[in-house]
């Protein structure tokens, strides 16, 4: 127990694909072996399963790229030599996909909650074929956050009259609006006269109709008519009044957009991370990339942790996990860069900074969109 992990590439003795090893440990996927049997039988007869397919491999192709095979595995794309079509395969890959992930999930994400600078410096010096990507678990976190979040945050009093009489109004208005804008273009083309702004104007009020509808379960009351100032521009006047005027539609676009521009977060990350590190030539931009995604992903799954314990009335431990992106952010900068507690210390501080001042460009660029 306890002993490294050794990643090595592919060794052409048995053509087999590249893999990493955990010596010592139990790995999860012995349990999908067992399923197929390759526990047992090379225990009672060590060389048969090699020997029934000897032949086969002599003188096959490989089915997926037609490479001549030349071992067990294609020396081309790595996959098996022999493939199965059983059911007790279908179970193989069943427990292999969800308990095994090839060993690198079960390998990073314990990493990247207790040794989060290890796992940076360690992906940064190569080892890549042992963890999954920053990037890859980014985007996974991303989407668990957003799929959890929306599950439990769903308002549950959307069912009453009231509130399904507003909302068939809301979308009445919208299509006599837009059947309204139809005919004044319908004029205007008739009178030989310009239609850019009124299909302008089709397409704005088409988007929100379309929008009012996809609220229909969400519940969306339009409010008052918002009073905009004379010198504000044209342009920004009129999103700024459908904004105020209908904010649960504007909520809804901050929530679409925030989950399709979250890879943003990323580049707007790393100017800040720069700043750290100002005159240093060891670490290149690539390596605070890597840093910040995996701050990231982490910090994500804080929020789906934090999230599922106040599901079930643990608000207070709910709160806690969310006072651990400091120290997550100390135990990282310290062990990624190698730095002296003070360094680290000094560095943690400004990192919190810069985080904050991130997460305001980024829900300011969220509500522009909305309002645009």
């Amino acid at each position: 127990m306890g002993r490294p992990i050794v990643c090595r590439s592919m060794i052409q003795t048995g053509g087999g694909p590249p893999s990493c090893y955990r010596f010592g440990m139990s790995n999860i996927g012995g349990l999908a072996d067992v399923v197929r049997g390759e526990v047992i039988a090379p225990a009672v007869e060590p060389n048969a399963d090699r020997a029934a397919h000897c032949d086969d491999h002599q003188n096959a192709a490989c089915l997926n790229c037609d490479t001549a095979l030349k071992g067990e595995h294609c020396h081309s794309c790595g996959q098996r030599g022999h493939v199965h079509r059983t059911l007790g395969a279908f179970a193989h890959d069943l427990l292999h996909g969800v308990l095994h992930f090839e060993g690198k999930t079960w390998r990073t994400l314990p990493m990247l909650a207790w040794k989060p600078g290890e796992l940076t410096r360690r992906y940064v010096g190569g080892q890549r074929a042992c963890f999954v990507s920053p990037i890859a678990l980014f985007l996974f976190s991303v989407f668990l956050m957003f799929a959890v979040v929306s599950s439990l945050g769903a308002p549950t009093n959307v069912g009453s009259g009231e509130l399904k009489s507003e909302i068939t109004k809301d979308a009445r208005e919208a299509e006599i609006e837009i059947k309204a804008l139809e005919t004044k273009r319908e004029e205007a083309l008739a009178a030989a006269q310009p239609t850019d702004k009124i299909d302008q104007a089709i397409v704005d009020s088409r988007r929100d109709a379309r929008l009012v509808r996809e609220m229909a379960d969400r519940g969306i009351v339009r409010g008052s008519a918002a009073l905009i100032s004379d010198d504000v521009p044209s342009w920004l006047a009129g999103p700024l009044r459908r904004a105020a005027a209908n904010p649960e539609l504007l909520l809804y676009k901050v929530q679409n957009n925030a989950y399709k521009y979250s890879w943003a977060l990323i580049p707007l990350s790393l100017p800040f991370m720069l700043l750290l590190f100002p005159f240093s030539k060891r670490f290149l931009p690539y390596d605070h990339i890597v840093f910040v995604t995996y701050s990231l992903a982490f910090m994500t799954m804080l929020v789906v942790v934090a999230s599922l314990l106040h599901a079930v009335g643990l608000g207070v431990v709910a709160g806690f996990v969310l006072l651990l992106p400091p120290l997550h952010m100390y135990r990282q900068l310290k062990g990624a860069y190698q730095l002296g507690r003070g360094s680290a210390l000094w560095r943690t501080i400004l990192l919190i900074s810069f985080s904050i001042t991130v997460a305001v460009l980024f829900v300011a660029l969220l509500f522009a969109a909305g309002i645009s």
